[in-house]
């Protein structure tokens, strides 16, 4: 059984949480050159699971930029390996989040902290 996996073959959610949120913080870097953290992610459903095998792609976009937080907007494909190839929606979600300093303290999104 593959590391990311459960006993029935599909992938775990958290997984694919963690992913959403490499997705996010890539997308939040076109606005901010510096440090990002993750405060929030909103409800997330899934709606179809991930087989092993299957392309997964993680699509995104800047929805909100705040004073220092940066929403993005990320959905979850999934290519299936088989079965001819369809596409899946797995998931979406609305990520905050934020740009910091080196100490972790909300900065203005587009500034870069001193180092």
């Amino acid at each position: 059984m593959p590391k990311d996996t459960n006993a029935v073959g599909t992938i775990f959610g958290g997984t694919i949480l963690a992913e959403i949120d490499l997705a996010a913080a890539t997308e939040a870097h076109k606005a901010h050159a510096g440090m990002v953290v993750t405060v929030s992610m909103d409800k997330i459903d899934f709606k179809a699971p991930v087989y092993v095998g299957d392309l997964v792609s993680f699509f995104t976009r800047t929805s909100r930029i705040g004073r220092s937080s940066i929403t993005v907007h990320v959905s979850v494909w999934a290519k299936r390996r088989f079965g001819g190839g369809a596409h899946a929606y797995v998931t979406e979600a609305q990520v905050t989040m934020v740009a910091v300093d080196k100490n972790f303290h909300p900065i203005p999104v587009g500034s870069l902290a001193r180092e």
